[in-house]
């Protein structure tokens, strides 16, 4: 069985080759994922991921969401993927990490 810590780390590798096409930044750096979280029932596990979008209407969300769940097909270890969208608390540039900051010349 692999360890939940290792698992974790796949999932972000792949949040971190979806990009918002507005902003040259993948959704991991700019804040979007606020929870990544696994449930096993028998034998099977379920990745739960909580995000937001840039704002309610983003234009580009069915995509971003359906990559999300697009993840539970390239990672052997997981069976199904839960996606919750949430806007509390709502997403600022304040969430983005110091990389993604760096790389749209924040800093």
């Amino acid at each position: 069985m692999i360890d939940e810590e290792v698992l974790r780390q796949k999932v972000i590798s792949h949040l971190e080759n979806i990009y918002d096409p507005e902003i040259p930044v993948n959704i991991y750096k700019l804040g979007l994922i606020y929870k990544i979280a696994f449930t096993a029932y028998g034998e099977k596990k379920r990745c739960d991921i909580e995000m937001t979008l840039t704002s309610a209407g983003c234009p580009v969300a069915e995509s971003l969401i359906a990559q999300v769940y697009n993840i539970a097909y390239l990672v052997d270890e997981i069976d199904e993927m839960k996606v919750d969208i949430v806007f509390d608390p709502p997403w600022s540039p304040d969430k983005m990490s110091y990389e993604a900051k760096l790389e749209l010349g924040m800093l």
